[in-house]
């Protein structure tokens, strides 16, 4: 058994003690041994010179138990043999003694599927069980087995594998088998393997068949789809440098050569995981399935590339996962997600504004605070004033973009009525620090009501929340009404008015009951 030490050393402790119990839970992810190590068990107390924490392997009992032919060694899927019918079998059986060992072993694999109803048939049996009967229950669900069998049982939790046991384990199989393969490729089996032994034996048996034995790097990713580290941290030096070209042509050459950029998100939204636990822990955990020169790197990469960055980049990737589920093309939110990580100031997305605003926060220097009669400082020991932050950038056609996405929900926020009214604008000019919105001809009321200063000044807020600026507004109507009402328009009547003011306040008429 390999990365299970603490169990194994028990059990040893337990047949030397000879204090072996008559039902255990093996519990744990898939393919961490839990099977394997019942059948070990089952050799330890049937082996010919035992019990013994080594069986030999060479014995009848023990050869029998390893090609499945024993006849007191019984190992039944709880998934298909899950009823109370066939626990009744069992119970019928177990009064029989062992044919050639001292003990007769049920392994029950997947138990937590078990009905109910069977779970209580077994209580009796566990409790009270004939002195050459010993049941292992395996489950990869302990919170699904029942309480009342849980108690009866000695319980051990398998944990997962750590990545250099893993590649332990492949290294000595491949020394084993005449394999050739380097450790990078063996990393790669390993990583793609998801801390399951049985997950990456089989995929190192796959490999050999279908590379002769001569196993590459290559190879493996050939096979798995799987992605190098190294691409993976391309992706995030290039965010690192705002280089937006140079990572949408990166994954446009991982593309061309057959990359699977869904497995790419998911690997990628791993490694900002790492990254993410290196910030907040100041180092990298032992738990990481990470290779030492793996780990100096990914400490040098989570000091240049900040925290909210790593977070921002994590919210936009959430989006490609989500269209993978749906059966999209993850290209797409990829590369968006790159660009707006690498480029915020193109986004006016609000998300994109906190973000923005949160790296402003961090790189401003503390400001020094003026106490009030407190004595100055002498001029030489002042610090120098902190030079004024450069507004960003803004063009005309981010706001036409952004107006009905993110800007009127803002001042939908501060007030309903006023972004209702606002629904009729559209920002048609901005030169330097203004800002013309333009309302069609027969929305001449609602510029009016967009040019009361309570209207104006919620407008600026949002505005300012949304591009960083403070912009002035001007107001205008459309070129087939002019900048005023046509002539013959006349003035509007009441009955008009009282429509408009229902449309833009949301309001409803109310009779007179007196």
């Amino acid at each position: 058994m390999v990365g299970q030490e603490p169990v194994v050393r028990t059990l040893r402790n337990a047949i030397s003690a000879g204090q072996v119990r008559q039902a255990y839970l093996f519990a744990g992810p898939r393919g961490t041994g839990k099977t394997s190590l019942a059948r070990i068990l089952a050799k330890a107390l049937n082996c010919a010179h035992g019990p013994t924490p080594d069986p030999d392997g060479t014995c009848h009992a023990c050869m029998a138990i390893t090609s499945g032919t024993s006849l007191d060694v019984i190992e039944m899927d709880a998934a298909s043999q899950r009823g109370i019918d066939d626990i009744r079998e069992i119970r019928e059986r177990v009064v029989l003694q062992p044919v050639e060992g001292r003990y007769k072993v049920y392994i029950l694999d997947e138990a937590h599927q078990l009905t109910d109803a069977a779970f209580n048939a077994l209580l009796k049996l566990i409790e009270e069980p004939p002195p050459h009967l010993v049941f292992v229950f395996c489950t990869t669900d302990l919170s699904k087995m029942l309480l009342t069998v849980r108690s009866r049982c000695q319980t051990f939790v398998f944990s997962r594998p750590r990545l250099p046991e893993l590649v332990r384990l492949l290294k000595r199989i491949a020394e084993g088998e005449g394999i050739e393969a380097p450790e990078a490729a063996l990393s790669l089996v390993a990583r793609s393997a998801r801390g399951s032994f049985r997950d990456a034996v089989s995929t190192l048996d796959q490999l050999t068949a279908a590379t002769e034995g001569k196993i590459t790097v290559q190879a493996v990713m050939q096979l798995l789809g799987a992605v190098e580290e190294e691409a993976l941290f391309r992706l995030c030096d290039f965010v690192v440098d705002r280089d937006t070209a140079g990572a949408l042509t990166f994954v446009e050459e991982l593309a061309e050569q057959g990359q699977d950029l869904g497995r790419l998100v998911t690997e990628l939204l791993e490694h900002l995981r790492h990254l993410l636990l290196v910030h907040h822990m100041g180092e990298v955990p032992d738990s990481l399935p990470v290779t030492e020169e793996t780990r100096e790197r990914l400490r040098a990469q989570a000091n240049q590339l900040p925290e909210p960055t790593v977070l921002r980049l994590l919210d936009l990737l959430a989006v490609a996962v989500d269209d993978m589920r749906q059966g999209g093309d993850p290209r797409l939110p990829l590369e968006l997600a790159l660009v707006k990580v690498t480029r915020p100031a193109a986004d006016l997305g609000r998300e994109s504004v906190a973000y923005r605003l949160e790296q402003l926060e961090s790189r401003a220097p503390s400001g020094h605070v003026e106490v009030p009669g407190a004595e100055s400082r002498p001029e030489e020991t002042r610090s120098a004033p902190t030079p004024p932050v450069e507004p960003p950038s803004l063009e005309l056609g981010q706001l036409q973009d952004a107006w009905q996405r993110t800007i009127l929900p803002a001042v939908e926020q501060r007030s309903i009525p006023t972004a209702s009214m606002l629904r009729e604008a559209h920002p048609s000019q901005l030169a330097g620090d203004t800002l013309t919105l333009e309302f069609p001809a027969a929305a001449s009321f609602h510029r009016q009501l967009a040019e009361d200063q309570k209207n104006s000044a919620l407008l600026v807020e949002a505005l300012f929340e949304v591009t960083g600026r403070k912009l002035a507004l001007e107001f205008a109507v459309g070129e087939n009404g002019g900048d005023t009402p046509a002539a013959d328009e006349g003035p509007a009547g009441e009955e008009e008015i009282f429509e408009l003011m229902k449309e833009t306040f949301d309001a409803h008429e109310v009779e007179d009951r007196q």
